[in-house]
């Protein structure tokens, strides 16, 4: 959600508001790497078990709102406001169950996925595919 928001008001030249100081970070995963743990499991469990598939690397929201930046060639406009009461610092997905059973291992890395989602942003947009 962060990285359409943070695209879309850096493409639109909106301001966008971090609470905090933008040091708080989020383990963000690539969705060919979730349909491939996904698809992974099909064969893999029997019965019922539960698996946290994500890329267990946090990533900075200031370094997230960089990348997107330098992908998109546009500076973001970012207003810093108090933290949240109740939010989480930092999110981190425990893979090591999924890497065991499954054989999950993520492939793309923050900076080429923030590149193809920016790519099939810009292509939906320009295609007049959807409207925000």
């Amino acid at each position: 959600m962060a990285i359409h928001k943070f695209t879309r008001k850096i493409l639109n030249s909106d301001t966008i508001e971090i609470y905090g100081d933008g040091s708080s970070s989020r383990d963000y995963t690539y969705i060919d790497d979730i349909v491939y743990g996904i698809e992974n499991s099909i064969d893999r469990v029997d019965g019922y078990q539960i698996f946290n598939l994500g890329n267990s690397h946090s990533v900075k929201i200031l370094d997230l709102i960089r990348i997107i930046e330098k992908h998109t060639g546009k500076r973001a406009d970012i207003k810093f406001t108090k933290p949240r009461p109740g939010d989480v610092f930092t999110t981190y997905a425990d893979i090591r169950k999924a890497k065991k059973m499954l054989k999950y291992q993520p492939k793309t890395n923050i900076d080429d996925g923030v590149g193809s989602f920016i790519d099939w942003y810009q292509f939906m947009h320009k295609e007049g595919l959807f409207n925000e």
